[in-house]
C-alpha cells in the first residue's frame, strides 16, 4: 500500500469524521430548542422601541435560553396581571415554560438558580428600574451595585441576590 493512497484514506476518514459531528451537533442543537427538553425557554414581552430590553435577550440567549420575544402595546396592564407590583417593574417581563416572571435586567445566572430550585410561594424575580451595569444596561466600565428581589404570591418581596460588581453582573 502506498504513502500516498494511505495518507488519501486517512484524510477521507479525518473529514468524514467531521461531517458526521457536524451533523449531529445540528441535530443536537435543534433537539435541544425543542419543548420537553432540559434548555429554559423564556417568553419576553416588551416595548419595540427599547433598546436596551435587546441587549438583555442577548445576554440570555447567550448563556443557555432559549428565547421567544413579543412586543407589547399593553405591558404595565400585563406586568399588573402577573402579579408584579407597580414599584418592581422595569422595562421587559420575561415568563418561563414553568410561569415564574422575571421583572427587568436579571443576570441569567440567577434565573438559572431560581429555576433549579424555586422558592416556595415564590412568582419570580426581578430588578426593579434600570441599574447600570446590569446585563443590557451596561456603560463603558460605569457600574451601580444593585439587588435582585424574590417577588412573592402575597406581594411581598425580599433580597434574593445583592450584586457588587460588573463583573458579577454580566457572568
Amino acid at each position: 500500500m502506498s504513502a500516498l493512497y494511505r495518507n488519501s484514506i486517512s484524510f477521507f476518514r479525518v473529514i468524514g469524521t467531521i461531517f458526521i459531528l457536524q451533523t449531529m451537533g445540528g441535530i443536537l442543537i435543534a433537539r435541544a430548542a425543542e419543548p420537553g427538553t432540559t434548555e429554559p425557554l423564556l417568553t419576553v414581552y416588551k416595548d419595540a422601541n427599547c433598546g436596551c430590553c435587546e441587549k438583555w435577550l442577548t445576554h440570555i440567549s447567550e448563556r443557555g435560553f432559549s428565547v421567544s420575544a413579543h412586543n407589547i402595546n399593553n405591558l404595565y396592564e400585563f406586568k399588573q396581571s402577573k402579579g408584579i407590583p407597580a414599584s418592581m417593574q422595569s422595562c421587559h417581563t420575561a415568563v418561563s415554560s414553568q410561569g415564574y416572571v422575571f421583572e427587568g435586567h436579571v443576570p441569567a445566572k440567577f434565573i438559572s438558580r431560581f429555576l433549579a430550585t424555586p422558592p416556595k410561594d415564590a412568582i419570580g424575580l426581578t430588578v426593579p428600574a434600570m441599574p447600570v451595569g446590569s446585563p443590557g444596561m451596561e456603560y463603558q466600565d460605569k457600574f451601580m451595585p444593585y439587588q435582585v428581589l424574590l417577588l412573592k404570591k402575597d406581594g411581598s418581596s425580599e433580597v434574593y441576590a445583592q450584586v457588587n460588581s460588573l463583573e458579577e453582573s454580566v457572568q
